[in-house]
């Protein structure tokens, strides 16, 4: 796993849904992810034995409008090449409607949604050496994905989400950038890797980034109103030192909420 060195990665993601069934069904059918757990109201999904992605049913919650803060897209790291373009040719013979694809120099990217709006990105890392410019910092851009050269890499059919499968990123949308990396950087304590327009992003150990924050649907956007369809809580791991470091910028706590109100976990990373 490219992110699991780095002090603080991400665990998993919680999301409040209307159909947990239908739901559950689409990220098993389209993303290869295995039913890990739960009945009736929560069910778990990951890959290889490891928890990516829990669904929690409340039918009463209401629909996300897409322009509140919380969640932008959850980001499915692959762990090669040729097991996204296996994953492509899946999408295409399923005719999954996708949204987009990117060449973002330090990833290659895929974009679709579930059956409730929920962004997904599905997407491989670029090796290391070619993240960063001759004075070491993190590049990225969004430009053209060469599908098909994605496709052609494919050395096998899919079978469902490989083992070493994780939740490399998750992209937030927020109301205030600033105020987003006084969260997400100064008491979550990522360090802020690049800008975009609107747009910080945030790695730990080196990595591109394991967050993201964005206003391009929800500037201004105001503290979120529960309950909610859309991210429920996202889980921070982190190492022995950094939980420390952590707990004590939060006083004391492991749970967390950010200036919109999306509840962030933290737990210890296994040994």
């Amino acid at each position: 796993m490219p992110t699991s060195s780095a002090p603080l990665e991400i665990g998993r993601v919680a999301l409040t849904v209307n159909d947990i069934d239908r739901t559950g069904s689409f990220y098993q059918s389209a993303l290869g992810l295995e039913r890990l757990g739960g009945s009736g109201e929560v069910a778990t999904f990951g890959a290889g034995g490891r928890v990516l992605l829990e669904l929690r049913a409340d039918r009463s919650a209401r629909r996300n409008t897409g322009r509140e803060a919380g969640l932008f897209h959850t980001a499915f790291l692959m762990p090669s090449r040729a097991a996204l373009g296996r994953w492509l040719h899946h999408a295409a013979a399923s005719r999954l409607p996708l949204q987009g694809a990117s060449d973002h120099i330090v990833s290659e990217a895929i974009y679709l949604a579930d059956p409730e709006g929920n962004g997904i990105e599905v997407y491989v890392d670029r090796p290391r050496a070619a993240w960063t410019d001759k004075d070491g910092k993190i590049r990225m851009a969004t430009d053209p994905l060469d599908l098909q050269n994605l496709a052609d890499a494919a050395d096998a059919a899919w079978t469902g989400a490989p083992e070493g499968t994780v939740v490399g990123h998750v992209h937030l949308q927020v109301g205030d950038v600033p105020k987003a990396e006084a969260f997400y950087a100064g008491t979550l304590g990522f360090a802020v890797t690049s800008h975009y327009p609107g747009a910080a992003f945030y790695g730990s150990g080196g990595y591109h980034h394991h967050l993201a924050t964005n206003v391009w649907n929800s500037r201004g956007a105001g503290p979120r109103s529960y309950p909610v369809t859309g991210l429920a809580e996202l889980e921070i791991r982190a190492d022995a030192a950094e939980l420390a470091a952590l707990r004590d910028r939060a006083g004391g706590t492991d749970t967390l909420t950010d200036p919109w109100g999306t509840r962030i976990c933290v737990a210890g990373k296994a040994a």
